[in-house]
């Protein structure tokens, strides 16, 4: 071939990148349905696929055609409430199977209950009651203590030993804290609207504080297992 000749072909070429156009043909048809349903977030009816066919285009054969041709592969096409649409091979349905954790929506009387522990830690029950001025639901520690975000530090060396509740690492994971000298003091709090400006005089928010090692006022927790259900109600917690 000259180099003439070889010159005249690669003109006749179009530009990469630059769409041929379509080809009116079968073929070229069950290319635009195939792409047409893959692309749809939802099952395709037939009218919408007709509307986007050459006129006369046979869609059943075309439809009839696609099924055939999937049929053997990982995904088929299947009619679905009389759409079209492609779904997982039945026989491949258990390598797509994903188990999720399902999140749990903390009630605003948990979510206090959280803060007060970690701010004002080791604290009992008791204490916790006297902040937020109404009764701890006994579900709520419960519910912290199953989220892996509380822990049973142990127990105040005072009559009744009550149970002291701490943080755990868990707790700085989950709100991206390196520490728990982390957590917003009063002029974040403020910042954030989630204190007003008519604070009692000499307010103060503690300095959290986490250490593993027991306090002075507490004993370790010998008990084999914590049962809140013993411990004394006052009512119901309203924001429970």
């Amino acid at each position: 071939m000259s180099e003439e000749q070889s010159g005249t072909d690669e003109d006749m070429r179009p530009p990469l990148g630059e769409p041929v156009g379509l080809v009116d043909g079968p073929v070229e048809q069950l290319r635009i349905v195939e792409a047409l349903l893959f692309a749809a977030e939802a099952p395709v009816s037939e009218e919408a696929l007709a509307a986007r066919l050459p006129k006369g285009a046979d869609l059943r054969s075309l439809l009839v055609t696609l099924q055939a041709f999937y049929a053997p592969r990982g995904v088929n096409l299947v009619r679905v409430a009389e759409k079209w649409t492609f779904r997982t091979a039945e026989d491949l349905g258990f390598l797509l199977h994903k188990e999720t954790t399902e999140e749990r929506k903390l009630s605003r009387a948990a979510l206090e209950t959280l803060a007060i522990v970690a701010y004002h830690q080791p604290v009992t029950r008791a204490e916790i009651e006297e902040v937020r001025g109404v009764t701890v639901a006994k579900g709520t520690l419960d519910l912290l203590l199953e989220t892996g975000w509380l822990r049973i530090r142990g127990r105040r060396k005072v009559p009744g030993r009550p149970v002291t509740f701490g943080t755990t690492q868990a707790f700085l994971e989950h709100f991206g804290l390196e520490s728990i000298g982390d957590l917003p003091g009063l002029d974040d709090l403020k910042a954030a609207g989630l204190l007003d400006g008519r604070l009692p005089p000499g307010f103060k928010v503690p300095m959290p504080d986490d250490g593993a090692g027991l306090r002075d006022d507490e004993e370790p927790d010998d008990s084999p297992e914590l049962d809140l259900s013993l411990a004394p109600k006052l009512g119901d917690d309203p924001a429970s």
